[in-house]
């Protein structure tokens, strides 16, 4: 006897309702694209993996959550003159910051500006970039931080989901 709450077999080969948004764990990518930091680039990566999902549970922040919809969510570790680069063709303003994020799942975080707030913050730089990383997420998630309420929430989402995958990590 099947259980009460197992699909049929007719529904689970049917496809979704029209209008039905798919969500899935994209596939996800981090990669070391600048030189003069040393990283542990496995353990960024270990713990991006674990923050995934956790990111994927937050609800939707105030913009249309992306990130389940993703097929791929690629993030590179960069330079602060590529940050530059990209910071001003993008978004029109001038140096480098710390994480740029594109609607379509591309992550760009600055390993220079996260080794200045590393030390700041007395935080490792691989920690530091994995926050990056899932301010990122969080961004893709449908969040923002244009407003001071709105940076206060990504700041605490954050912080809570790093110090969840740090235990794991």
């Amino acid at each position: 006897m099947p259980r009460q709450n197992a699909p049929s077999k007719a529904r689970r080969n049917s496809p979704p309702p029209v209008g039905t948004t798919i969500l899935r764990r994209p596939a996800l990518t981090v990669t070391n694209r600048q030189r003069a930091h040393r990283l542990d680039l496995a353990r960024i990566r270990r713990l991006i993996d674990l923050a995934l999902p956790l990111c994927l549970e937050e609800a939707a922040g105030p913009l249309p959550a992306l990130l389940g919809t993703l097929p791929e969510v690629t993030a590179a570790i960069v330079s602060p003159r590529a940050m530059a680069r990209v910071h001003v063709d993008f978004l029109g303003l001038a140096g480098p910051t710390d994480v740029i994020t594109f609607d379509y799942g591309e992550i760009l975080v600055c390993a220079a500006v996260a080794a200045e707030n590393a030390a700041l913050y007395h935080q490792s730089l691989d920690d530091e970039l994995a926050l990056y990383l899932i301010h990122g997420l969080l961004h893709l998630q449908g969040y923002d931080d244009l407003t001071p309420a709105h940076a206060r929430q990504m700041r605490a989402r954050q912080a809570k989901i790093l110090n969840a995958v740090r235990k794991s990590a």
